[in-house]
């Protein structure tokens, strides 16, 4: 056994438990935590693969990111996760049977037929000159481009669905009609007022 492959396994390992702790432990801090240490041994397999975009894109992205926020979220709002809990046990049988479900098809998808052990690659060493963000921009606007720009739409439509859901009309708020901000003229609110003066008795 290689040492690469001492360091596949070493991560897989952590990568498994920390995404096993994510939905199993109590605290949700921990189990942002975790998630973190998730991301960061992905990111080092990804490095075993020669993927260094990436792997740096990962830890910048998600890690740098969206994880820090989801923290500060998490640990603002302050949530009681007690209320949560109540109905565990009356759901388990669902989630036992969706978990045999979801297990059943990535084994149907991952399985020996299509990633066995035997078709397992070997990275190619490439020179010094060669660039895997080249290779993977190529990749994707050439044999890639009409998946990746239905993605781009699928993410431009959701961004203006979330955007409509907030401002949407609700009753019992106040808001401000902008077009009545702009016409606003002075005479509309100021009034000059000419008085007497008064004289001391």
């Amino acid at each position: 056994m290689t040492f690469e492959q001492i360091l596949f396994y070493v991560f897989s390992a952590i990568l498994v438990f920390s995404a096993g702790m994510v939905i199993t432990v109590r605290n949700p801090v921990h189990a942002i935590l975790f998630l973190v240490l998730s991301f960061f041994t992905s990111a080092a397999l990804w490095l075993l693969l020669e993927a260094e975009f990436l792997a740096i894109t990962l830890v910048l992205v998600y890690v740098g990111a969206v994880m820090v926020l989801f923290l500060f979220v998490v640990m603002m709002l302050d949530l009681n996760t007690a209320p949560l809990r109540e109905g565990f046990a009356r759901y388990l049988p669902v989630g036992l049977l969706v978990a045999v479900l979801v297990v059943a098809v990535m084994a149907m998808a991952v399985g020996q037929r299509h990633f066995g052990l035997e078709q397992v690659a070997v990275p190619v060493p490439h020179g010094a000159d060669y660039s895997n963000t080249r290779e993977l921009g190529l990749l994707l606007y050439t044999t890639y481009v009409y998946p990746f720009e239905i993605a781009a739409v699928i993410l431009l439509v959701a961004i203006v669905a979330a955007i409509a859901l907030t401002l949407r009309r609700r009753g019992g708020t106040k808001t401000q009609n902008i077009a009545e901000q702009v016409a606003v003229r002075r005479d509309d609110r100021v009034r000059l007022v000419q008085m007497d003066a008064e004289q001391r008795k």
